[in-house]
This record gives structure tokens, sequence and C-alpha cells, in this order.
């Protein structure tokens, strides 16, 4: 089964002297690999959700199935709760830049995009209220008078202890930028 998620560091690393590696422009891809922290809160997540349809199944053996029902559809909440937090993350294509946060996705087409750029600045730490220093890509569009939207942090689930990472997929996300808004 392809896992295209792990394709996005192994093409930069393969064509380091094109700033944009990809073929199909118009789909949307995430320019960096999910983090070990958001990638390990998934895994426990789906553990979860594993023995949360144990016990359904259990349950419905008993004879119990309305219980049963609702063990399950716990179970499948627990399940898209853990494919979102997959997903969460800013995504890029031709018609724009995407952040997909758990509860909301925001797309700005390249049109509006007025800068994107990597800043210094206090960073929440793992999206707790704690804030260390650290450094953000922040989107700032052109309808907006002043608004930031932080895209990427470095001390984010993707890219925490992995400042590299964090280096190449804000520099990939401020190249797509540069390209698409020199054309519009």
């Amino acid at each position: 089964m392809p896992l295209p998620f792990l394709t996005a560091d192994r093409a930069l690393d393969e064509a380091a002297d094109i700033p944009l590696p990809f073929d199909d422009r118009d789909q949307w891809r995430r320019p960096y690999r999910p983090g070990p922290y958001r990638v390990g809160a998934a895994a426990l997540l789906l553990l979860l959700a594993s023995y949360v349809l144990f016990a359904s199944v259990i349950i419905a053996v008993a004879g119990d199935t309305s219980a049963a029902t609702v063990c399950g559809v716990l179970a499948v909440l627990i399940i898209a709760s853990a494919l979102r937090l997959l997903r969460m993350g800013t995504w890029v294509s031709a018609r724009g830049l995407r952040h997909v946060g758990f509860f909301f996705t925001r797309t700005a087409p390249w049109e509006r995009v007025a800068t994107a750029r990597t800043v210094q600045q206090p960073v929440r730490w793992l999206g707790l209220p704690r804030t260390v220093q650290g450094q953000a890509l922040i989107l700032v569009q052109r309808d907006q008078q002043g608004d930031q939207t932080t895209l990427l942090t470095s001390h984010s689930a993707d890219f925490l202890g992995r400042g590299t990472a964090f280096d190449r997929a804000a520099d990939t996300v401020e190249v797509w930028a540069e390209e698409y808004r020199a054309r519009h």
C-alpha cells in the first residue's frame, strides 16, 4: 500500500536543486512527514479504539445491543479523531495553501497570499498553552489587514526535535508561495 506522506521528504532529498519537485501540482500535498508525536498520538488512539471495539463485541455477545451500539459509535469517533489528527498540517497545491486543523480547514488561494515567511517568536509547545521561543511560518493574506496565520511552528507535534525538517518544510512552503504569487 503506497503511503504518499512518506514520499515528501524523499522527493525533496532526491531533487534538492528543484524547489518544487512534484509532478502533479494540482494535487494537495503536505511538504513534510507527520512528526513522531503526531503519529504516536494517533497510534495510541487507534489502540484505544481497538479495545473499545473489542468491548463492543463482548457486550453484543452478552445480549445488550444498545450498549454495544454506543461502544461501536464511540470507537468510530475515536478512529475518526485519529485520522483527523494525521491529516492536520499545512498542505500546498497549484490552487493555494491549505491549513488543516482538528476542527477546521482554511484554504487561501495564491491570489490572496501576500507573503509566507519564517519568524522568531514565542510558539506553543506541542499545541499546549505553554510557550517557548521558537520559529514559526507565518501566512499574511492580502485582504486581511495585518492578520497573520501561523502555519507551522518548530515546537509542534510535527517538528519538535526535528529542526532540519522544520527548516525544509518552511522553505518549501515559502518557495511555493513565491512561485505562485509571482504568477498572479
